[in-house]
């Protein structure tokens, strides 16, 4: 398989390992009920303020292998820096750390060594946030396509790959070579297993049900024959034969029947096949298929990936066509909603509900990376107010408007905005807002844990780490305070205080009450023998020493 290779890659392959782990400070909430309040909702739906990489670290603890959709819309690296955001790949952030990572020769990288530097750890970190059968969706442009998916190939694997979707952004014709305008752009996507992966599917077209059996159930007249020749499928090439007239048809030339002889027979005895002579006004010259909505294997058929535009037909009578808007159409409900121009090229809500729907389930969560203004959240609560859905979103945005733009657009789309006629009802629901906090561990190797952490945090982060769960308060009153809880069938304790030194001994030992086959016991001295903790399968960590970094 090809393989992709940029300067600076041996110093960012293994880079999402090194990225320390900060806690995320909880800010405020709002809800449609209390509005803004310093309390947490437990909503599900974050919006967080800080360097994507490190949040996306952040959330390892309580969502490694849950997310079940990303979606993210990096910068394109056009070379277009006047740009307010898909192109800031000079961002200062990302120089200053491409200068940390990377070193000195960070400075001679290209634009495009620059850009996969900094896309690489973070679809690492996204690889490890996803379900095993979730999805990533990213739009990206001609100038990255081919990197990006050579690059996905890489960390996924090819066989991975689900399609390329193609949208068109613009009316209007904008030149970039001799009489060529590039109007489109695309949604890569892959999954960790495509197989099971959620995809929605567009609805059936009902309208070929057309006809109606005696008893007034309707079917739509198929085709019994498929593109093969006889010599690629000699068991198929065979006289059909008429139960009563005894005339016997054959396949044209270049196709077969779509069975064997023996289905061939079951589906005559069901009365299945549309026979030229039962034709009351004479239309049929060959058998057909008399197929009914219910013998399809799925309700739906496969999503298209050119989306300009999405027809779902209910049924004959009602049918609708959901269009996915060009880029204004995202400019358009930013001014709606603040009522000024206030971000440049924010993607359209329709393409991102279409995105939403068809890959992330009606109860699942989206992550979004690289939130800009907040149209993934917009697009899921548009969306769950029109199906009654429980979708989730997580948005990660490391600019200073994450509070006056993303927030501030969320919370109008709950209560909804604009005026007189132009006035789009709230959908309702409820956030919380954080920032990203300090790092956990501190020093020149991040030796010491930060005193400054809260200890309910730090309880959080070693519970993950033994078990890659997400971690709550034990309910045992009776237990001792250090512990964290019981998972197949070792017991946890971490104790640990800010101005005193734990030692594990016989004192410690006698407050443990949960019966368990293994005990994992943190502390910061163990006065108690080898031979003893061995014996009553006991494994002591030292704080901090033991504490793993991941």
């Amino acid at each position: 398989m090809p393989t992709l290779n940029w300067i600076g890659k041996e110093k960012v392959i293994n880079h999402h390992r090194d990225v320390p782990f900060c806690v995320l400070d909880h800010k405020y909430s709002f809800s449609s009920e209390k509005g803004e309040s310093e309390e947490l909702t437990n909503s599900g739906n974050m919006i967080i303020h800080g360097d994507n990489l490190e949040a996306l670290k952040s959330l390892l603890p309580e969502y490694e292998g849950k997310i079940d959709c990303v979606y993210i819309d990096p910068p394109y690296n056009t070379g277009n820096e006047e740009w307010s955001y898909n192109d800031n790949v000079n961002h200062p952030k990302i120089k200053k750390w491409l200068g940390e990572v990377v070193g000195k020769e960070g400075e001679d990288l290209s634009r495009h060594d620059k850009w996969l530097c900094m896309i690489y750890p973070r679809i690492k970190l996204l690889h490890r946030l996803l379900s095993k059968s979730g999805t990533i969706c990213i739009s990206i442009d001609d100038n990255e396509c081919s990197t990006l998916r050579l690059l996905l190939d890489e960390i996924f694997g090819k066989s991975k790959f689900m399609g390329n979707f193609v949208w068109r952004r613009r009316v209007g014709s904008s030149m970039k070579a001799s009489w060529v305008s590039l109007d489109h752009e695309y949604v890569l996507v892959y999954s960790k297993d495509p197989d099971t992966a959620f995809v929605l599917g567009d609805a059936r077209d009902m309208e070929k049900y057309n006809l109606k059996d005696d008893d007034g159930k309707k079917y739509a007249s198929m085709p019994l024959t498929v593109g093969m020749t006889k010599e690629m499928r000699p068991n198929q090439w065979y006289a059909l034969k008429h139960p009563s007239s005894g005339n016997e048809y054959w396949p044209t030339e270049g196709r077969v029947w779509c069975y064997y002889p023996p289905t061939m027979e079951k589906k005559i005895e069901e009365n299945r096949i549309l026979w030229p002579e039962d034709d009351p006004k004479g239309r049929r010259t060959t058998p057909r298929l008399k197929s009914y909505p219910e013998d399809a294997k799925r309700d739906r058929k496969p999503i298209s990936t050119w989306i300009e535009e999405s027809k779902n037909k209910v049924n004959s009578d009602d049918s609708y066509i959901a269009k996915v808007g060009k880029n204004q159409e995202g400019t358009k409900i930013l001014k709606e909603i603040f009522n000024k121009s206030v971000f440049s090229y924010s993607k359209p809500v329709s393409l991102i509900s279409l995105i939403t729907e068809q890959f992330c389930p009606p109860d699942g969560i989206l992550l979004d990376s690289f939130a800009g203004s907040g149209t993934s959240a917009h697009a899921i609560c548009k969306l769950n107010k029109e199906d009654d859905g429980n979708r989730k979103f997580i948005l990660i945005e490391m600019e200073d408007y994450a509070k006056e733009l993303t927030y501030e657009r969320i919370k109008n789309v709950i209560l909804g905005y604009g005026e007189g006629s132009k006035k789009v009802e709230g959908t309702g629901g409820s956030f919380d807002y954080y920032d990203l906090g300090k790092q956990l561990f501190i020093g020149d190797n991040q030796e010491y844990l930060n005193e400054e952490i809260s200890i309910e945090k730090i309880r959080k982060y070693i519970w993950y780490n033994e078990t890659r769960a997400a971690f709550s308060n034990p309910t045992n009153n009776s237990e001792s305070k250090y512990f964290l809880g019981l998972k197949d069938q070792t017991a946890y304790y971490f104790c640990y205080e800010l101005d005193e030194i734990t030692t594990l001994d016989h004192d410690l030992l006698a407050t443990i009450k949960t019966k368990a086959e293994q005990y994992v016991i943190y502390a910061d001295n163990c006065l108690l023998s080898k031979e003893f903790i061995a014996k009553h399968n006991v494994i002591f960590k030292k704080i901090p020493r033991d504490i793993t970094r991941f």
